[in-house]
């Protein structure tokens, strides 16, 4: 069995990840900025970084910040990588980063390219937004009366605990590359899911929606973010909802 570290090792895929591969045997140490152990901020580096990475074979990256510094932070770790001769980065990405100019985006292509280019032994792999994105993001429209959303615009979520499972998985294989994307089983209007919320946590809100307008907006609403010939996730939102919230609570 090897070390992996998993970068964002306490956040809601990297916890995941973490579980799969200790379950599976493996020696796992977990970076964040509040980890106990391995308690690094990656976009400033340094000794702390390099203990972490000293002896690991492979690194499961999936720190992110969509506030920036992605690319400084994918820096310093492969230079700490390479340091300690890891044998194998594995990143993961989103859907639609190359067809949807989204400042988030934008920044997660970029590390993409760094992880190409770096020298290691690499694999991407690309997920569709998770279910629990969703639901913050309705959460949050949803305290108003009416609930206002983008028109035209479609998804495809995916169980996080899936993506878990299929990372650890390429963990613990060879570096492969660029991997089929991951997307969830349904391709849905985002009114279609935003009613589902509703229906799931009894809030009754009226739904709008808007048009917008940018680049960003066009990508999305062209399904740049989509992949349904890639419908590989087995749960769906309303799945999801069903074990999260049971029955509606009313608000």
């Amino acid at each position: 069995m090897t070390t992996i570290l998993v970068t964002g090792g306490t956040g809601t895929l990297g916890r995941l990840v973490t579980e799969r591969l200790r379950a599976d045997g493996h020696e796992v140490r977990v970076l964040s900025r509040h980890a106990q152990q391995y308690a690094v901020d990656l976009r400033k580096g340094g000794p702390a970084l390099d203990a972490a990475v000293a002896g690991v074979d492979t690194i499961v990256h999936c720190a992110s910040s969509p506030g920036g510094g992605d690319e400084e932070a994918a820096g310093h770790l492969i230079a700490a990588a390479h340091k300690a001769g890891v044998r194998h980065l594995v990143y993961i990405s989103i859907v639609g980063v190359d067809r949807v100019p989204f400042g988030y985006y934008k920044s997660k292509l970029a590390v993409e390219r760094l992880v190409e280019e770096s020298g290691l032994g690499w694999t991407v792999l690309r997920a569709t937004q998770f279910h629990d994105l969703l639901v913050r993001v309705f959460a949050m429209v949803s305290k108003l009366p009416v609930m206002l959303l983008p028109a035209r615009v479609k998804d495809q979520p995916v169980e996080v605990a899936e993506v878990a499972d299929r990372l650890a998985e390429l963990a613990q294989g060879a570096p492969a590359g660029r991997v089929e994307d991951m997307g969830g089983p349904e391709v849905r209007t985002f009114d279609s899911l935003a009613r589902a919320y509703l229906k799931a946590t009894g809030r009754r809100r009226l739904v709008v929606s808007v048009p917008l307008w940018g680049k960003a907006y066009g990508g999305f609403r062209s399904g740049g973010h989509l992949t349904p010939g890639c419908a590989v996730g087995k749960a769906t939102f309303e799945e999801y909802l069903g074990q999260r919230f049971g029955g509606g609570r009313g608000v």
